[in-house]
């Protein structure tokens, strides 16, 4: 596990480096404020149920899948309860101080799945932009991003046969 850790401090501290940029801190900035609590996941999903009529239940279960995903990443946060990167300074501030999972991740990484079952292939691309903003902003181990994401993936995955059931092709 010692080598884990070392390897998650290294390669958090390398792209907390790529932040000393101010294109790539803005960016980062921005990503991760938009992530926030999944709220653009959430305006997403929730924009797209208000436009696509035929697909609209489709859009609110996977709105609620994807925040569902990051409720679920909130409660295991608060049991494993891993602090934050020490080592580095963080570009942004935080709603809390523990890592893992990255609920970030959670929400991108659902959100991926569920806009990817609707044809939004957008949704992949941005999602790993948000994971890799934790990274670059300091707030996560890539442990943190990558387990974030794969229970986001996961709790999608589960739901996206009920998330169907509301479509109407």
């Amino acid at each position: 596990m010692d080598d884990l850790d070392d390897m998650d401090h290294r390669i958090v501290s390398a792209l907390r480096a790529c932040g000393t940029d101010p294109r790539v801190a803005g960016a980062a900035r921005a990503l991760s404020w938009a992530g926030e609590h999944g709220a653009l996941w959430l305006a997403a999903g929730l924009a797209a149920s208000a436009v696509d009529a035929p697909r609209r239940t489709a859009w609110l279960r996977g709105t609620a899948l994807t925040a569902g995903a990051h409720v679920v990443s909130m409660g295991v946060k608060r049991v494993v309860r891993r602090p934050r990167p020490a080592h580095v300074v963080p570009l942004v501030r935080t709603a809390g101080r523990h890592s893992f999972p990255s609920s970030h991740a959670t929400s991108a990484a659902a959100a991926a799945v569920v806009f990817g079952t609707l044809g939004v292939r957008a949704a992949w691309p941005l999602a790993a932009a948000v994971c890799a903003s934790r990274l670059v902003v300091g707030v996560h181990y890539p442990s943190d991003v990558a387990a974030g994401a794969a229970l986001g993936a996961l709790t999608a995955r589960l739901g996206t046969g009920w998330m169907r059931g509301g479509t109407r092709d």
